[in-house]
């Protein structure tokens, strides 16, 4: 596989993906049976980066809106530790806008390629780059073996109420991505 020869394209409700292994049962149920329900009843939107030559899909994400809310702390200081972190200025709101990555899996045959950073580095510049409805973090509910992947790519524990679950909220920060043009 060539990495020139990748493509990211949205599934639409009659797209259907026919074969994808990543390893995890429930990431591959989700791509070749649900992403088109949840892409018709607007709850999530996913897209596949495939190899333009063989047609394989090497990868996937699924993206919904999201919010961090002060539901999301174990207390009301915690939330004001967090909020006045990134708003000290700002006016007190009792949630902020995010975009959650419902799922996100690199096919079995493309593991440690970087498959999984080139698309999560898609999302983020997708949403830095062209922020249309005000959306200031990235949160991923992510399973334990991911924890360490999403902590290199910079995303952050919200709480320490859920160390010990299956799956575990992390957030990344928009404005914590440096603009690589020049002015």
């Amino acid at each position: 596989m060539n990495k020139e020869n990748l493509q990211l394209r949205r599934l639409g409700e009659n797209d259907h993906v026919t074969t994808f292994d990543c390893g995890d049962e429930d990431l591959n149920d989700f791509i070749l049976t649900d992403a088109p329900l949840y892409y018709r009843v607007r709850l999530a939107t996913s897209y596949v980066l495939e190899d333009s030559i063989t047609g394989e899909v090497v990868g996937y994400f699924s993206l919904a809106h999201d919010r961090i809310s002060l539901t999301d702390f174990p207390s009301n200081s915690a939330y004001n530790r967090f909020r006045k972190q990134f708003f000290a200025q700002g006016k007190m709101f009792k949630s902020y806008p995010a975009l959650k990555i419902c799922r996100l899996a690199t096919n079995k045959s493309a593991k440690g390629m970087g498959i999984g950073s080139m698309m999560l580095n898609t999302v983020i510049e997708s949403y830095r780059g062209d922020n249309k409805a005000g959306c200031r973090f990235i949160t991923v509910d992510a399973y334990n073996d991911a924890i360490p992947f999403y902590l290199k790519q910079g995303f952050v524990p919200l709480s320490k109420s859920d160390e010990d679950a299956t799956t575990r909220l992390l957030y990344f920060d928009l404005e914590s991505v440096k603009d690589t043009k020049t002015k």
